[in-house]
């Protein structure tokens, strides 16, 4: 039989256990973790064959806390937009679970931590590059968000930061091999942020985002722009080429891999679809480990 004191330790573990569950859905775990191998990707690039396991995962940990933070305050910011959107209406601070203080003392602690991780274990220009990511999502992307569409172009910034600070973790300074991986993935964002948007163009209109590059939505221009994005990735393979960052059958592989992800943008812009842009979001989910995998292996 249970008593009243049972119940009530039952209700404070269920308790607990909410709001621990809801800090971990604040990192947005699953694109925070794409964060981390981007950043592991960095550190493996400009380390070679001096990798090691433990280096790795701090590049990793690190990159995870800090993009972790970004995303719980680009979440404080925005609740009550995200009240408006059903893709975002049951996230932890539209229903209440967390509060805006206790989100925000969360994301000062985990993006310290992240921040102090990369600046005592590899050096200070790691750490301020994440500072950097760290301020420039939260607030300047963030709030351009309701104002511009060249919102995503900000984005694009500190999206394409974690292979650039994994390369300067190890070699503490910019290099043209870091530059050329943060332009990779600089300028994969731009499909894939937009056939997100043209998905999701009526929940963000809800909530006053303007995240496609036209201003009037669904349009044949931002359709042709996502193509051109796209294709772009096929002749910056030269760059990775002339710089030995991958050899010439790793060459190969990059434009392969750029001229099937630029084939559903490219149906995307001849047909209007909603189909080809959800093909083109899933060719971007593949596109960017397949092309880290041949950067390390080409």
């Amino acid at each position: 039989m249970l008593t009243k004191d049972k119940i009530q330790v039952s209700s404070k573990g269920s308790l607990i256990k909410e709001k621990l569950g809801a800090y971990v859905e604040l990192l947005k775990f699953k694109l925070s973790l794409l964060v981390a191998v981007s950043g592991i990707f960095g550190y493996a690039m400009a380390a070679g064959t001096n990798s090691t396991w433990l280096g790795g995962f701090v590049v990793g940990l690190g990159a995870l806390l800090v993009t972790g933070a970004s995303n719980t305050l680009n979440q404080v910011m925005e609740i009550e937009y995200d009240k408006l959107m059903k893709r975002t209406e049951n996230r932890p601070l539209p229903t209440g679970k967390l509060n805006s203080i206790e989100a925000t003392v969360y994301a000062i602690l985990i993006g310290s931590l992240g921040i102090v991780l990369m600046g005592l274990y590899f050096n200070l220009a790691a750490a301020l590059l994440s500072v950097i990511a760290l301020l420039s999502y939260a607030f300047v992307y963030t709030p351009m968000k309701r104002i511009s569409p060249i919102a995503v172009f900000i984005g694009a910034i500190p999206g394409a930061l974690p292979p650039l600070i994994g390369w300067v973790a190890v070699t503490g300074e910019l290099g043209i091999g870091g530059i050329i991986l943060f332009i990779f993935q600089f300028f994969w964002q731009f499909p894939h942020f937009w056939a997100i948007a043209w998905l999701a163009e009526e929940d963000y209109k809800k909530a006053g985002f303007k995240m496609m590059p036209s201003s009037a939505g669904k349009t044949p221009f931002s359709a042709f722009l996502i193509f051109i994005y796209a294709f772009s990735l096929v002749p910056l393979t030269w760059f990775a080429w002339q710089t030995e960052l991958v050899g010439l059958w790793g060459a190969i592989g990059l434009v392969i891999a750029g001229i099937l992800f630029s084939v559903p943008a490219w149906m995307l812009y001849r047909t209007m679809e909603k189909k080809f842009a959800r093909q083109v979001m899933f060719a971007s989910f593949a596109y960017l480990p397949l092309i880290q995998l041949v950067f390390l292996f080409g």
